[in-house]
C-alpha cells in the first residue's frame, strides 16, 4: 500500500444480483458502523437497473456507490446507454471504465475509454480505469508494454487523483481463481506508478492503484500489503456481504 494515500475497496457486482441482493449491504453497514478504525473507503457497483436503489440504502452509511460504464456522450438519441451525468444523478460518486469484459464484450479501445473517463470527470465522478493483460500476453511476457499502451490511451490529459483511480485487472485471473505471484503484482503496480508519476507528477503520486482478480478474504490480506496497491476492485466476492468484509477486513486497524 502506498502509505500516503487511503485505500479504496470496491465490489463489481457485474451482471450479477436482483433488487433483494441489496439487503446484502446491510451487513456490511453494521459491521462498518461498529469498526471505526476501517482505514479504507468502500464502494459498491451494482447492475445499473439498482443503481438509485442501492444509493438509498446505502444513504447515511460509509458504503459509496459507483456504475459499471458509462457513455463517452453527456445526452442524446443513444438508446440503451446511460451518461456519467445520469448516474451521478442516481447516486453513483465513481464509475468503472475499461474493464477487460467492456474491452472484450464490446471491442472499447483505449481512446474510447479516455473518452468515458473524461465524460465522468465533466460529470463530477471518479473513473475507475481498468487496465490489464489476457493470457497470452502474459505467456509472451509483454505485460508491461500492455499496461504502458493502456495507460498512456486511456487515462486522460488532467487527470487528477481526486478523479482518477487506475485498476490493474489481469484479464487472465479475472474470476479463474488464479492469482499473479506477490511478485508479479508488485511489478506492474510499480511500473504503473512510476508512469503516472512520469506523466502527472504528484497528481500520479496520489492516484489509488487498485489490483483486481480472484480477490477473496483468503488472500486479501497478502494482496493489499504490496507497495503501490492501494486497495482492490473485487468481482463474485463482494456479492455476499460475509465474504467482501473478508475483504475489507485487510484494512481493519
Amino acid at each position: 500500500m502506498t502509505k500516503e494515500l487511503r485505500p479504496l475497496v470496491a465490489g463489481n457486482w457485474k451482471m450479477h444480483g436482483r433488487m433483494a441482493s441489496i439487503a446484502e449491504v446491510d451487513f456490511l453497514k453494521d459491521q462498518l458502523a461498529r469498526h471505526d478504525g476501517v482505514r479504507c473507503d468502500v464502494m459498491i457497483c451494482p447492475p445499473a437497473p439498482y443503481i438509485a436503489a442501492m444509493a438509498h440504502a446505502t444513504r447515511g452509511s460509509r458504503i459509496l456507490v459507483g456504475g459499471q460504464d458509462c457513455s463517452e456522450r453527456p445526452d442524446g438519441a443513444h438508446t440503451g446507454d446511460i451518461s456519467a451525468p445520469m448516474l451521478a444523478d442516481a447516486g453513483c460518486e465513481a464509475v468503472i471504465v475499461g474493464h477487460s469484459e467492456r474491452r472484450t464484450d464490446h471491442g472499447e479501445t483505449d481512446d474510447l475509454v479516455r473518452l468515458k473517463a473524461e465524460a465522468a470527470h465533466f460529470a463530477g465522478l471518479t473513473a475507475i480505469i481498468c487496465v490489464g493483460e489476457t493470457q497470452e500476453q502474459h505467456d509472451d511476457g509483454t505485460t508491461h508494454d500492455v499496461l504502458e499502451r493502456q495507460l498512456t490511451g486511456s487515462v486522460p490529459e488532467g487527470a487528477e487523483a481526486m478523479n482518477t483511480v487506475i485498476a490493474y485487472e489481469p484479464v487472465w485471473a479475472i474470476g479463474s481463481g488464479c492469482t499473479p505471484t506477490v511478485e508479479e503484482v508488485a511489478a506492474a503496480h510499480a511500473l504503473m506508478r512510476g508512469l503516472l508519476i512520469e506523466r502527472f507528477g504528484a497528481e500520479g503520486k496520489g492516484m489509488r492503484l487498485l489490483y483486481g482478480g480472484s480477490v477473496k478474504p483468503a488472500n486479501a490480506a497478502e494482496l493489499m500489503a504490496v507497495e503501490n496497491v492501494d486497495g482492490a476492485l473485487v468481482g463474485g466476492a463482494s456479492l455476499k456481504g460475509p465474504d467482501f468484509w473478508g475483504i475489507i477486513e485487510a484494512y481493519l486497524g
